[in-house]
C-alpha cells in the first residue's frame, strides 16, 4: 500500500470513517442495514465520495463483486466478469452509450447483478430513463472546507509529515471540494522540504498541472450557469470570467457553444436577432480553429451576448403554448386552413372560406386561424428593448385596424 497513491491509501473501511455528505447520512444507514440490497447510482462531482460509498456498500454484504470502469471495459469483457458476480461496482457509468446501457436492463430485472454505479454527469442526461427507473439515485455534492481540512489532516498523517496549518487551509480552497485532488496536492507537498510548505511557497512551486487538476474538479453545469445568468444580466466582465473559468478548466468548448446558442435564443431574442447567427458563427469558428485560439471567437460572441438588448418574449411565447397544450390538449385545425388534397376532403369542406394573404393589400387580411373551438390567445408580448419594437411595428399596426 505505501506505493499506492495517497486517496487509495486512506480511503475509509466503513460508513463511520466516511467523510462528508452529511445529508445522506440517515438514508445511507438504512441502506447498509436493508435486507436486499438495491441498485444505486451515486451522483455528484468528482472527489466527493462516489466510488468509496459504493465500495463500502458492495463489501458490506460479503458477496461476490467485482469493480469496473466504463472507458475501459466493453461489454464483451464486462459479460465474462460478472460471471459468478453478484454485485458490479461500476464507475462513470455515463462514458456507456445510451445502447450499451441496455445491456444492464434484463440484469437488474432478474435481480441477477446489483448495480452500483457511479456518474459526475446529470443523469437526466446521461442515462437512459429505462436504467435510471431501475436504479436509485443518491445525489452527493462537493465536500466542505471543515469536511476537506479533516481529510487533509488524516493525508498528512498518514504520509508522517508536519504541513503548517495554513498550509493545509490554502490547499483546501484549491481543491474547491475534491478530495481526491487534495489529496493529490497534500502528497506533492509532503516531497518538499520543509521549509517550503508555506502558502506562499506552494503558490510558486506547484506545478501547472496540479493546479489545472483543481481546476477540473469544478462542476462544470454550476460555471456554465454563472456564465449564462452574467449574460442575462449584461455584465460582460463577469460573464469573460465564467468563461475563462471553464475553458482553464479544461471544458469542452462545444459544450460552451451550445449554451451560448441557447442564450442568444432564450435571453436576447428579437432584442438583437442577430445575436443567434453571431452564436451559430462561434460554434463554426470554433471547429475550424481549435483551440486554443478558440477563445477568441468565444470571448467575443460572450461580450456581444452580454452587452445586447435582451427580450425572452418568444421563449416565454413558447413556454405558455406548451403550458397550454399540456393542460388542454390539442384542438382540431378549422377547416379552412385544412390542405384539400383529395376529392372527398373537398366535400368535407377542407380549404374553403380561406383568404389568401397575397391578393390583399400589404398581403394582409383579417382571419381566424386559431382552431374554431378556442378563443384568439396572445402568447407572444413583445418587448420594448433594441431592435424588437421595430420588427413588430407593421404587425402592431395591423392589429389596430
Amino acid at each position: 500500500m505505501s506505493s499506492a497513491p495517497l486517496a487509495q491509501r486512506i480511503r475509509p473501511t466503513t460508513l463511520d470513517d466516511f467523510v462528508g455528505q452529511e445529508h445522506l447520512r440517515p438514508r445511507l444507514a438504512a441502506l447498509f442495514e436493508a435486507e436486499r440490497m438495491p441498485s444505486l447510482l451515486f451522483f455528484g462531482p468528482p472527489g466527493c465520495g462516489k466510488s468509496t460509498l459504493a465500495m463500502l456498500m458492495a463489501e458490506s454484504r460479503g458477496l461476490p463483486y467485482v469493480r469496473v470502469s466504463a472507458p475501459e471495459a466493453g461489454l464483451t469483457k464486462l459479460r465474462k466478469q460478472l460471471e459468478g458476480v453478484r454485485v458490479l461496482v461500476l464507475d462513470e457509468l455515463h462514458r456507456f452509450s445510451k445502447a450499451q446501457q441496455d445491456f444492464f436492463l434484463p440484469i437488474l430485472e432478474s435481480g441477477e447483478v446489483v448495480l452500483l454505479a457511479t456518474t459526475t454527469e446529470n443523469p437526466s442526461f446521461s442515462v437512459t430513463r429505462q436504467l435510471l427507473s431501475r436504479l436509485h439515485v443518491l445525489r452527493l455534492g462537493p465536500l466542505s472546507p471543515a469536511e476537506q481540512f479533516k481529510v487533509a489532516e488524516r493525508g498528512a498523517a498518514e504520509l508522517g509529515v508536519a504541513i503548517p496549518e495554513d498550509s493545509l487551509r490554502f490547499l483546501v480552497a484549491m481543491a474547491q471540494g475534491d478530495a481526491r485532488a487534495l489529496l493529490n496536492l497534500v502528497e506533492y507537498v509532503a516531497g518538499l522540504e520543509e521549509g517550503r510548505r508555506t502558502p506562499e511557497d506552494l503558490k510558486a512551486s506547484l506545478p501547472e498541472s496540479v493546479v489545472r487538476h483543481d481546476r477540473e474538479g469544478d462542476s462544470h453545469y454550476e460555471i456554465a450557469s454563472a456564465l449564462i445568468k452574467s449574460i442575462r444580466g449584461s455584465d460582460p466582465d463577469a460573464a469573460l470570467y465564467y468563461l475563462g473559468c471553464l475553458l482553464e478548466g479544461g471544458e469542452d468548448p462545444r459544450f460552451i457553444c451550445r449554451r451560448l446558442i441557447l442564450s442568444a435564443s432564450e435571453d436576447v431574442g428579437l432584442g438583437d436577432p442577430q445575436a443567434l447567427p453571431l452564436a451559430v458563427a462561434c460554434q463554426q469558428a470554433v471547429e475550424f480553429v481549435g483551440m486554443p485560439e478558440g477563445f477568441i471567437p468565444l470571448a467575443e460572441t460572450v461580450v456581444y451576448l452580454a452587452t445586447a438588448p435582451k427580450s425572452n418574449s418568444t421563449y416565454m411565447a413558447y413556454r405558455a403554448v406548451q403550458q397550454e397544450l399540456r393542460r388542454d390538449g390539442v384542438k382540431p385545425v378549422p377547416l379552412h386552413l385544412r390542405n384539400a388534397s383529395t376529392r372527398l376532403q373537398k366535400e368535407w369542406g377542407y380549404g374553403q372560406g380561406y383568404l389568401y394573404p397575397h391578393n390583399y393589400p400589404e398581403g394582409w387580411v383579417e382571419q381566424n386561424y386559431f382552431p374554431t373551438e378556442m378563443t384568439p390567445r396572445a402568447y407572444y408580448k413583445p418587448r420594448s428593448q433594441g431592435v424588437e419594437p421595430r420588427l413588430v411595428a407593421w404587425w402592431r399596426r395591423l392589429r389596430r385596424r
